[in-house]
């Protein structure tokens, strides 16, 4: 079974990049310069950021669905980031280094199942999860602190043909 690991897009945030740190702050919105790696996971690219990089820290809502389960969290962008990372059948490195909890949802945004695992172990869980008829998507979530990190879909978008169209996007 294929499925493709999606980071956010990026539309909601270049009218962030390069404001000034009071402006972030009136948008409850913060600069970092990250200052090592793994550290500052950016949820647009799906990759830490080099030491050096800024990156903002802003809530997001990550489950926009209408029951209980609606929900946003504080996540990092990398500031400057302008194209969502797909990765088909693949984790990336971002993930695989951390433990992680996933949450699968049904079509109407239900949680119908979760689990933990270590990074190196996604890959297993996300087939596991996706065996289940009722589950239509799942999110993933860095453990320790509860961040949302990225969305998991069934099979591979359209536009994407290859493995190596998929890797291209994170570039």
């Amino acid at each position: 079974m294929d499925y493709q690991i999606v980071g956010l897009s990026p539309k909601p945030f270049p009218q962030l990049y390069g404001l000034s740190d009071e402006a972030l702050a009136e948008r409850q919105a913060k600069r970092y310069r990250a200052d090592r790696r793994p550290g500052f996971p950016d949820r647009i690219e799906l990759r830490d950021v080099n030491p050096g990089d800024h990156v903002l820290l802003v809530n997001h809502v990550h489950q926009p669905g209408a029951t209980p389960y609606r929900a946003s969290h504080a996540v990092f962008v990398r500031e400057g980031a302008e194209r969502a990372a797909v990765f088909l059948n693949e984790v990336p490195e971002a993930l695989e280094v951390r433990p992680l909890s996933v949450r699968a949802f049904d079509a109407d945004h239900w949680m119908v199942d979760a689990d933990l695992c270590e990074g190196r172990d996604l890959d297993g869980l996300i087939r596991r999860l996706l065996e289940r008829d009722t589950v239509d998507y799942l999110q993933v979530h860095f453990a320790k602190r509860g961040c949302y990190a990225a969305r998991v879909e069934r099979g591979a978008s359209s536009c994407l043909t290859s493995f190596d169209a998929c890797r291209s996007l994170v570039r």
